[in-house]
Formats: C-alpha cells, sequence, structure tokens
C-alpha cells in the first residue's frame, strides 16, 4: 500500500445487536471521523454502512464484534467487497469501567483494536460443512438435555405415584419405563390419578419424539462426517459426534488456525502454568470452546479404556511417575490435538473441493 492510500486509509469498527449496528470510522492517526447508528440489520442497511465508511477514505480493514452471530450478515458482505474483517472480542472490563459504556464507544473500541494490531483472529467463513456439522451439534445436544430432563420428570412422578402403579411401571431401563407410561389410557377416579396417568403418558411420548429426533441426527451425522472426514473418523477413539464438534470448532477456513498449538488454546486443551516455589507444574486449560474440550476428554477416556498398548502403557507410566488422573488426561488431549490436526486441515481442504 503506497504512501497515499495509507494517508488516506480509515477503519471500520461494528458493534452489533439484533436489530440494529452502531457504525465508527477512525483515521490511521486513530482519530473518530464518523459515526454511524441504528443501522438495520438486513443486505440494505449493511449496503448503507458500507457506502457512509467508503464516502469517508479508503476503507480496506474493519473490526467486527460477533462475527459468527449478529455480526454474521455484515461480515459476509464486507468479505464480498475484499474488505479484511478481524473478529473483535469483548472489550476489556477494566478498561470499560474507565471509559464507560456506550454503542459508539464499542464501535470506537472495535476499530483502535484493528488499528492497533491487538484483532488477529480471523472470523469463522461458515459457508461449508463444518458449519453444517455445527448446526446439528447443536440441535443434537439441545435434545440430549431435553430427553435427559423428561425422564428425570418422569421417574420422579413415578416415585411418588401409588404403589400399584410405581410398581408396574418403574423399570430400571428408560425405554421400558417410556414404554409402559406410553400404553397407558385414561384413567377413571380422583382428579390426582387423571391428571399423572396423563402426564406420565405425555412425558413419554415427548421422550419417544425426542429420541426418534436423534436417531435421525445421528444418522445424518455419520453420514455426514464419513464423507468429508475421513481421515478424522480412521482414527481410534473418533466417533460421528466427536468428529463433527472438532471439524466445527475449526471452521470452513482452516488457515485461521496458524499451527496445532492455535487449535489446543481454542478447544482448551493448552497447558497452563500453575507453578510456585518449588512445584512445577501444569494445570487443565477451562478456557476455550467446551464442547471440543468434551470431544477431546471423550476421545481420552475412550484410549484410557482400550487403547492397547499405547495409551494404557503412557497412562501406567505417568502414574508411576506421580502424575493425577486429570494430569494424564490433560496431557492426552494435547498429544490428540497433536495428532488431529493435520488430518482436520486436510479433511476441511478435501471437503472444500468437493463443495
Amino acid at each position: 500500500m503506497d504512501g497515499t492510500l495509507i494517508q488516506n486509509e480509515v477503519i471500520l469498527g461494528v458493534d452489533t445487536h439484533l436489530d440494529t449496528h452502531v457504525g465508527v470510522v477512525i483515521n490511521h492517526q486513530g482519530k473518530v471521523i464518523g459515526t454511524l447508528t441504528s443501522i438495520p440489520t438486513n443486505r440494505a442497511g449493511y449496503l448503507k454502512l458500507l457506502t457512509w465508511a467508503r464516502s469517508l477514505g479508503n476503507i480496506q480493514r474493519a473490526g467486527v464484534e460477533g462475527t459468527g452471530t449478529y455480526g454474521a450478515g455484515l461480515t459476509r458482505l464486507l468479505r464480498e467487497e475484499g474488505i479484511e474483517v478481524w473478529e473483535i472480542n469483548r472489550p476489556d472490563r477494566a478498561k470499560r469501567r474507565l471509559q464507560g459504556k456506550s454503542d459508539p464507544t464499542d464501535a470506537e473500541s472495535a476499530a483502535r483494536a484493528v488499528l492497533s494490531g491487538n484483532a488477529t483472529a480471523v472470523p469463522k467463513s461458515q459457508s461449508g460443512v463444518a458449519e453444517a456439522l455445527r448446526m446439528l451439534s447443536v440441535v443434537r445436544r439441545s435434545a440430549v438435555k431435553a430427553r435427559t430432563q423428561t425422564i428425570n420428570q418422569l421417574r420422579s412422578l413415578l416415585i411418588s405415584a401409588l404403589d400399584d402403579m410405581r410398581e408396574r411401571l418403574w423399570k430400571t431401563k428408560p425405554e421400558q419405563c417410556v414404554a409402559g407410561c406410553a400404553r397407558l389410557r385414561k384413567a377413571d377416579g380422583s382428579v390426582l390419578l387423571k391428571t399423572l396417568t396423563a402426564t406420565l403418558c405425555l412425558l413419554a411420548k415427548r421422550w419417544l419424539m425426542l429420541s426418534a429426533e436423534l436417531k435421525e441426527l445421528d444418522a445424518t451425522l455419520d453420514h455426514l462426517t464419513s464423507q468429508s472426514a475421513k481421515r478424522l473418523r480412521n482414527q481410534f477413539g473418533v466417533g460421528p459426534q466427536t468428529a463433527a464438534v472438532l471439524i466445527a470448532v475449526a471452521g470452513d477456513n482452516p488457515e485461521r488456525l496458524r499451527n496445532e498449538a492455535a487449535l489446543a488454546a481454542l478447544c482448551g486443551a493448552s497447558p497452563l502454568q500453575a507453578s510456585s516455589g518449588k512445584t512445577i507444574r501444569h494445570r487443565l486449560n477451562r478456557g476455550g470452546d467446551r464442547s471440543a474440550n468434551n470431544a477431546l476428554w471423550t476421545i481420552a477416556m475412550v484410549r484410557m479404556r482400550s487403547d492397547e498398548p499405547r495409551t494404557q502403557t503412557y497412562v501406567t507410566r505417568r502414574t508411576a511417575q506421580g502424575m493425577s488422573n486429570k494430569e494424564i488426561q490433560r496431557c492426552l488431549k494435547r498429544y490428540i490435538i497433536r495428532e488431529l490436526y493435520p488430518l482436520i486441515l486436510a479433511d476441511l481442504s478435501d471437503a472444500a473441493t468437493i463443495t
């Protein structure tokens, strides 16, 4: 970029919300030269924002809050127009307490983060198989949670039910318990008995509906991951759900992950120093994407139980060295990231050429 363009360069910062966005433009010296509020969250509003920003100078970079949520539409349009977009994290709380809180202030902070180089996160493109797997994983997670709540509610009602009903319907296996409750018919007698019968039947039908939904989701995840994550699925302990979560976390544009350490940090599997005095140790990272961390934990637990002799020999050796089970799991998750990182990149590269 030559000197004239640098002198005329402006940077756009956007604070995003559900219905409206707020944009602030600063020049290369950090001076605010324009503020635009109440931008509608539709294509016409995004074009209005872009036209306004371009009227103030040469715009090549933009900082947007929530590029994967409220700012997803704006991010897509800016990229289509050849503008480099950076993901802006939530402003520092200590700094916010000093400066105050307002939408224009947040938008200005977004622009300044780009200008200073503090904004280094590349937004996900959300345009391929990774986004499809993310959506399926979100829906599956909510279905599992709802089904668990349903069977817990059904069992809690049976616990306090009449003795003959409880003895007849209570079963150890959820499928048997639900099957009995689903066959209940309208009962004669007190209002309490009628209500209990109807409620148990409704909960049983809800559980069956959610189970059918989960079967459909699992079949779709199995099909998609078998097609677009073949290398990942071939690894020991990696199933359809864990593969889908890891692919979704990496994103459709995995070049945003500079190396395996970046993926480890994103998954909350990077070791953090926890040393003090003569004690030199690391602890589990409780940051990052928790669903991805859970996927790594699942793979690690499967390997600790069944991966002979590689993982079990490692666990035995580390235990003899005095490491706790959590510390061993932390190490295993980091090693799993190292093993899977190149496979994730290769699978996503193949999926991009197919789609």
